[in-house]
């Protein structure tokens, strides 16, 4: 059976967010070649949750995965939602998944039943890692601590006492934020493993992640998976950053990158992959996306050389903490 560790090519998992229909109608064929290339290129990491697309994502991943033998890889999944046989209406993010509708409940037996929806649509009798979702304020609001405290009390429960019994390796919390990370790497009982951070831990992106998180899962053993590494494709000119509109401020921050990029021969995406991965506490990255090709091009892009100039051009004018890890060269 594969563990994370040994599941990771190069560092690099799947994100299946994009899978789910995210911003726009993937043609079925089009995600499903996605997942075979990655599959074809050697990730063995993939992550997903029912909350992408309302079943969508990860019903498609269980689609080409249940072909392959289940010890050759790694799936986490999310828990916080299920889904309902009621039907409603999309907007915001996955607003081209499915209709059905999306019940947000941290509860312990919310939590059973989410997983049992899981392994159904994914097509296998075990998961490996399970993230508690969007357990956050960008989500909650001001309701967010409250939610917390019933997930300390339901899902961090159900979780730990699966992850003591062998039927899952590790879980943590999947958010958008560093807060609710670093409230739960405190806790006494039911503390996770592993979190999930998404585009808190990147190249546009980090300040904050360093005060505190990053620093507490090194000192606590406690492993960290970086998703959205390119903040929603802004760093690539993309009309999103963190899954709203870019502003004016992040296009001009981007643009200046680029020309330092640029100058030194360095691919943003390339730097971005290999700036998230090189803080000790980091396992992996994950990077999502429905083009086929552009998975060929992160494996290729981690792996690339970049000049110690360009870092320390970075760090001088700015754009990186001086207390973040630098990539070493390739070399």
């Amino acid at each position: 059976m594969k563990t994370l560790e040994n599941a990771l090519k190069h560092r690099v998992g799947l994100g299946t967010a994009p899978l789910g229909n995210m911003f726009r109608d993937v043609p079925e064929e089009e995600a499903r070649e996605t997942i075979q290339t990655a599959w074809d290129q050697g990730v063995r990491y993939f992550d997903t949750a029912p909350f992408y697309g309302a079943g969508l994502a990860e019903s498609r991943l269980g689609d080409v995965l249940s072909q392959y033998d289940r010890d050759e890889y790694v799936i986490s999944t999310k828990v916080g939602r299920y889904m309902s046989q009621e039907e409603e209406d999309k907007d915001g993010l996955f607003a081209h998944g499915r209709n059905n509708k999306v019940i947000t409940d941290y509860s312990a037996e919310a939590t059973r039943k989410s997983i049992e929806q899981s392994l159904e649509r994914l097509k296998t009798d075990r998961l490996d890692i399970v993230y508690v979702h969007d357990l956050s304020p960008d989500f909650h609001g001001d309701e967010w601590i409250s939610k917390f405290e019933e997930a300390r009390t339901g899902a961090f429960r159900v979780l730990s006492e699966m992850r003591e019994k062998g039927i899952i390796k590790g879980w943590g919390l999947g958010v958008n934020t560093t807060e609710p990370i670093e409230i739960a790497m405190e806790l006494e009982e039911n503390r996770p493993d592993i979190n999930l951070s998404a585009i808190q831990y990147t190249l546009l992106q980090h300040d904050r992640a360093l005060e505190r998180m990053m620093k507490t899962a090194e000192e606590k053993g406690i492993d960290i998976v970086v998703g959205g590494p390119y903040n929603s494709g802004a760093l690539f000119g993309g009309d999103h950053f963190n899954y709203e509109k870019a502003g004016a401020d992040i296009i001009g921050r981007v643009n200046q990158l680029k020309e330092i990029g640029d100058k030194h021969g360095v691919h943003l995406k390339a730097a971005a992959l290999q700036f998230s991965t090189a803080h000790p506490a980091v396992k992996s990255v994950i990077p999502g996306s429905t083009r086929p090709e552009r998975i060929k091009e992160d494996l290729d892009m981690i792996q690339r050389d970049i000049p110690e100039a360009f870092w320390q051009e970075l760090v001088e004018r700015g754009f990186i903490s001086p207390q973040a890890p630098l990539p070493e060269s390739q070399k």
